[in-house]
C-alpha cells in the first residue's frame, strides 16, 4: 500500500532507518512504524485501546517492541496512558488543529526559507516533481495526501536542519491524522486545491522570504480545509 510506505518516512521514519544494522529496523522501529501508521490514517480510531498483547500479536512481535513502541506514541501525544485502564489512541478535538497551526505555521515558513537557501539541485528536482504530480491527484483523495505530505516531508529534509526537521515531522503526523479523520466523515462536494506549486517554486528559484510566505499561506489554506470537514 503506497501510503502506508511513504508514511515511514514520516516523524521518526528516516532516522529510524538509518538506526538499523544491515538495512535492517529494530523491532521496537517496526512496532512504532506500524501501530503510529494506524493511527495516523485512523485505522485505529480515536479512544481505541491499545492492548499489548493484542498488539504483539497482531503484529507478530514480542511484548517488549510493542511496549517501547508505545512509550514512544504517548511521548509524540499518538497514544494516552490511563492509570488502571491501560493505553489508548488520544481524542481529536477541533481545537488540536489550531493549536498545531499556531505551531506548524512558524516553522514551516523556516522550513521553507532554510530549504530554499540550502536545497541541493538534487533535491529541488525532486520536489518539483512531487509537486507536478499533484496535478494528477488534485482532491482530497487518499493520494492526494500522500503526495502532500510527501513534499511537506521533502522540504522539512532539504531545510538541512535535523532539529527542525523531527519536530516538523511530528506535528505533521498529528495534522496528518486530523486530515485523515475528517475525510472518512466529509460529505460529498467539491473541495478546494491546496497545492504546493508556489513553496516549490520559491524554494528552487533560492527565494527564502517567498518561499516562507508560500508555505505559510499553504499551511492556512489546508488548516481552513481541514476546519470545514470537520
Amino acid at each position: 500500500m503506497r501510503q502506508a510506505t511513504e508514511l515511514n518516512e514520516t516523524a521518526g521514519g528516516a532516522a529510524v532507518a538509518r538506526q538499523g544494522t544491515n538495512g535492517g529496523l529494530r523491532l521496537a522501529d517496526q512496532a512504532y512504524l506500524r501501530i503510529r501508521d494506524e493511527i495516523v490514517t485512523v485505522q485505529l480510531q480515536p479512544g481505541d485501546p491499545l492492548d499489548e498483547k493484542v498488539l504483539s500479536q497482531r503484529l507478530e512481535l514480542g511484548l517488549t517492541p510493542v511496549r517501547d513502541a508505545l512509550k514512544r506514541l504517548t511521548l509524540e501525544r499518538l497514544a494516552v496512558i490511563y492509570p488502571r485502564r491501560g493505553t489508548f489512541v488520544t481524542d481529536i478535538n477541533i481545537s488540536d488543529e489550531r493549536w498545531l497551526t499556531e505551531v506548524r505555521i512558524e516553522l514551516e515558513g523556516l522550513a521553507a526559507a532554510l530549504a530554499a537557501e540550502r536545497a541541493t539541485d538534487e533535491e529541488c528536482a525532486a520536489l518539483s516533481r512531487l509537486a507536478g504530480t499533484l496535478e494528477d491527484a488534485s482532491d482530497l483523495s487518499l493520494d492526494y495526501i500522500s503526495v502532500d505530505a510527501e513534499i511537506h516531508r521533502a522540504i522539512y529534509a532539504a531545510s538541512h536542519n535535523p532539529y527542525l526537521e523531527s519536530s516538523l515531522n511530528q506535528y505533521a503526523n498529528l495534522a496528518l491524522r486530523i486530515w485523515h479523520y475528517g475525510i472518512q466523515r466529509m460529505r460529498p462536494r467539491t473541495p478546494r486545491s491546496c497545492a504546493q506549486d508556489e513553496v516549490v517554486a520559491a524554494i528552487c528559484a533560492r527565494k527564502p522570504e517567498a518561499a516562507r510566505k508560500a508555505a505559510q499561506s499553504h499551511l492556512l489554506g489546508f488548516s481552513a480545509e481541514v476546519r470545514s470537514l470537520l
